[in-house]
């Protein structure tokens, strides 16, 4: 077999296998090694290409205020975010003219839940100086929309926040078939009068 039809027979069997690009790019390494086992190079060769993307998308998001560049920013997180088989909570901190100061995976849960641990946050965000965040978590199951206890969580850490003098922008919903704001939403402006 040359190396032409053998490539194109191994892509055949990673998007067989996951369904989409980005799901090969953002499926574990070890996942990936069971379905490259005959040509192992593949699957480092991914892993580069991977981080390469995910550099390249992060810096075009965080390249200024977070808040003017959303569209750069979900284009991060989607490619970061939207294939992870567990749900993941992940903060952005900012400064004050809304550029990222860090990003951290706060709390890794299960395939249904995951917990927004606001003391946690909120310690973080101080250690980072940051006068404001977004917070961001993934839904593995495909559908972007925030449930119930999603927006009580962000009501609960808005209040929290606020005597901190610390902003939360936004809570965003990350899944394979999109992102959900809830400040778009106006889930976000209804949690904080409520």
């Amino acid at each position: 077999m040359s190396e032409p039809d053998g490539a194109s027979l191994i892509a055949d069997q990673l998007i067989d296998r996951f369904g989409s690009i980005p799901a090969v790019l953002s499926a574990s390494p070890a996942d990936r090694a069971d379905a490259t086992a005959s040509a192992p190079r593949v699957g480092r060769l991914l892993d580069v290409v991977r981080r390469m993307i995910l550099h390249a998308l992060r810096h075009e998001a965080s390249s200024g205020p977070i808040i003017g560049n959303h569209d750069a920013l979900i284009a991060y997180l989607q490619m970061a975010m939207a294939h992870e088989p567990r749900e993941q909570l992940r903060a952005l901190f900012l400064n004050a003219r809304n550029e990222l100061l860090s990003e951290e995976v706060i709390f890794e849960g299960s395939v249904r839940s995951v917990q927004m641990p606001f003391r946690e946050i909120l310690h973080r965000a101080l250690l980072a100086r940051a006068t404001a965040l977004v917070i961001v978590h993934n839904h593995p199951s495909g559908d972007p929309r925030p449930s119930k206890q999603d927006i009580e969580a962000t009501r609960a850490l808005i209040e929290a926040a606020a005597p901190l003098d610390i902003v939360v922008h936004d809570h965003l919903v990350v899944a394979r078939s999109g992102v959900v704001s809830l400040r778009a939403s106006g889930l976000l402006d209804a949690a904080v009068e409520s």
